[in-house]
This record gives structure tokens, C-alpha cells and sequence, in this order.
């Protein structure tokens, strides 16, 4: 008699468990919705490290503290990098380092904002752009800034207010220079 008690008990448990985990639907594009319409990243990813290649060479190494994906986004999709970023691109013999203290990155264009103490790094040419906000065309491979901006290089700074440049700095457009 105990045993038939304990066997139906154990039956209804199992039932139980198995109906509750059936009846939750997880539809993938629902989810993504609702983190959408709260504003809400459908990823997060701490101290990221992402290496990307082009036939098996490694063409940029990008390093954040933080990073949020916004990729959910239909008609903007984008990423958010909260606590700043470097980015490292090799291009043949030149290293040039990007590094700023936020930034967004627009899949669907290839653009991207860095804002905050902006600093590129010609580590070949030994040049050198200070800026509070760039934007840089990943496809063109260029920068355009509106802020100030000091340009050092070899034996020459240049201060000014707007600035375009190819994306490693080796040919430039100082659009009002001052002192």
C-alpha cells in the first residue's frame, strides 16, 4: 500500500515537471522583440577580446571592457561599447591604434563613433590624432572629426577644428587650423 502511495506520488511529480517544461514556448524571435521594444541588448559580454581575420592573416584586434549588442535592432542594428575601446588594425607593414572612451559601431553602414579623449596611433609613421569624437568609415577607411584636434607627427603639430584622414593617418585634411 505505501509502495503504490510513494509510486503515484513519484508519477504526479514527473508529470507535473514534464507538463511545466512543455508548456514554456521560448520563440526566439519573441524575445528579441521584447528586449528591443525595453531597450535592452540581446547580449553582453565583459573584458571582450575579438580577432578578426581575412584569409587566415589577422587583420584587427579589437579589446573592450564592455560590450552590448544591440544587433536585435531592425533598422539600426549596432553595438555599444560602454567603457571604451582599442581597437589594433595591421594593414601591410603599418600598426595603427584606435583607442577612445566610448563607442558605437553601426553594422549596417560600417560606421562608428568613438567619443571621449580619442586617440589614433600611426605606430609606423609615429603620428599621432588627439580628438573628443571621430567617426571612422570602416569601408572607405577614413576619419571625419567637427572637434578639435591636435595632429602630431615627426617634427610638426597641427591644432585645428575639423579634420579627415585616411584611417592611418598618412594623408590629411585640417579644415581650420589655429595658432
Amino acid at each position: 500500500m505505501k509502495t503504490s502511495i510513494k509510486i503515484a506520488q513519484k508519477s504526479i511529480a514527473v508529470l507535473s515537471i514534464t507538463v511545466m517544461l512543455f508548456s514554456c514556448s521560448n520563440n526566439t524571435q519573441e524575445v528579441r522583440d521584447f528586449l528591443a521594444s525595453k531597450n535592452l541588448p540581446i547580449g553582453v559580454a565583459k573584458n571582450a577580446f575579438h580577432v578578426y581575420k581575412d584569409s587566415g592573416r589577422i587583420t584587427s584586434k579589437l579589446m573592450t571592457p564592455l560590450l552590448h549588442d544591440f544587433s536585435n535592432r531592425k533598422q539600426h542594428p549596432y553595438n555599444e561599447f560602454p567603457d571604451g575601446i582599442k581597437i589594433v588594425n595591421f594593414e601591410g607593414k603599418d600598426s595603427v591604434t584606435i583607442t577612445g572612451n566610448y563607442a558605437l559601431t553601426y553594422s549596417k553602414t560600417s560606421v562608428s563613433e568613438i567619443i571621449g579623449n580619442v586617440i589614433v596611433l600611426n605606430h609606423t609613421e609615429q603620428s599621432r590624432l588627439e580628438t573628443e569624437q571621430l567617426f571612422w568609415d570602416e569601408k572607405t577607411k577614413y576619419f571625419i572629426s567637427e572637434k578639435a584636434f591636435k595632429l602630431t607627427k615627426d617634427s610638426d603639430t597641427i591644432y585645428g577644428i575639423g579634420f579627415e584622414s585616411k584611417d592611418d593617418l598618412t594623408k590629411h585634411l585640417a579644415k581650420k587650423t589655429i595658432g
